[in-house]
Formats: C-alpha cells, structure tokens, sequence
C-alpha cells in the first residue's frame, strides 16, 4: 500500500502552487487543478424507485434523470452519463480533499446501496480536474471543444462529454459567474475532468490557448 504522504495528484509535477499570488484582476483566465476530487462511477436502475430512495437517503438530492444535467447537493455532484450511468463527485472538503476520498466514498454507497443491482466504482485516480474561469473561459474553450458553449445553450449546472483538443473530457459548468478576487477574475467557472494521462496536455493547450487573454494560476 502506498503510503498517503507519497501520493501526488496529476499536475504536481509542474508546480503550480509557485505560480499562484499574482494579481488576477487584469487576466481573462484564471486556472486551477483540483485536487483529489472523490469521483465514483454508479450504475443502477434509474427507473427503480428504492434505488432512488436509498441514493437520496444517502446524499440529500436525486439523480439526474436527462442528458447534459447535474445536482447537487451539500457534499456531491451527480452528473448524468446514460440512462442508467453517472458520476458522483465528493468535493465538500469533507475528507479535506485527499488521497483516499473517492475509496471511502465508494464504501459508503456500496453500504447504502447494499442488496440492490448496482455497481459502484471508485475512479478518482484516473481522473485529473482542471478549473478554467473567467470573462474569457468560454472563448478559450471553444477554440478546441465542438460543443456550442453559449449561456443560451449551457447554462450552469450542465455538463458534457466532449473531445477537447483531441483529449475526452467532461465539461461541467459550476457557475454562470464566478466572484472576483484572490480565486480569480470573475466570470463563468468552469471544471474540465480528463483522464489522468492526459492532464499536463491538457493544461498546456488551455494555458496556451489563453495567452492572448492573460492567464492567472490561482488555488483551488
């Protein structure tokens, strides 16, 4: 077993903890990784009412019934993915954010869920989340996503898979407008969530396609 203080999330090679504390007044882009996201892949019976039941029990909101829609509650996310597939993300800060929440908050489903046909999935570490905001984050997007990210069109609180710069990628709307300040310009708020493998690629191309807006690296 690997021991906690060993493990690294996938951008932290770069070291963009140096790079934060700049003035992000002036930047179009402001970009973050979000580190050790909990994220369980779920499948179940959408139709089946105890299924359900025991899901709201356990976390305090529904599933996603459509195609593109999210929910949230005080500690998860749930994204749809098919009929009968989604994403469950814990990013309360909870756990603190570490290594190991997305082990535990499998546990704790495959607990509630118990006796009934689901299957559960901690994916967490295959999996980098990268927040891209600001008053130019759509522009930036768009420029490698084929996907039609006007506010008329995706609005907060919706979601995607997509092809992004040739990478898969979800894209999840947090906010339609995002507070200025120390996190960052202000704007719509943006988490992208790659395959592992493909982050530093990914945070490349975003970091390169921004430059023409400025581009500030803030905290999570």
């Amino acid at each position: 077993m690997i021991e906690r203080y060993l493990i690294q999330s996938p951008l932290a090679h770069l070291g963009l903890g140096s790079r934060t504390g700049a003035r992000t007044e002036d930047a179009g882009v402001a970009m973050a990784e979000q580190p050790f996201f909990g994220i369980v892949n779920l499948r179940g019976p959408r139709a089946d009412e105890a299924f359900q039941g025991a899901f709201k029990g356990f976390v305090g909101h529904d599933l996603p019934a459509a195609a593109g829609k999210s929910l949230q509650g005080t500690r998860t996310t749930a994204f749809w993915l098919s009929p009968d597939e989604w994403w469950i993300v814990d990013k309360s800060g909870n756990w603190g954010s570490e290594p190991g929440t997305g082990t535990r908050l499998a546990a704790e489903f495959r607990h509630a869920l118990a006796g009934m046909p689901v299957a559960v999935t901690d994916i967490s570490d295959s999996l980098a989340v990268i927040r891209l905001a600001g008053p130019r984050a759509r522009q930036v997007l768009q420029k490698a996503c084929p996907m039609d990210l006007h506010p008329q069109h995706f609005g907060a609180g919706q979601c995607a898979h997509t092809r992004l710069a040739k990478a898969a990628a979800l894209i999840h709307l947090v906010a339609d407008e995002s507070p200025a300040g120390q996190s960052g310009p202000g704007g719509p708020e943006f988490d992208i969530y790659v395959v592992r493998s493909f982050a530093e690629y990914v945070w490349h191309w975003l970091e390169s396609a921004g430059q023409e807006y400025g581009v500030a690296v803030v905290s999570a």
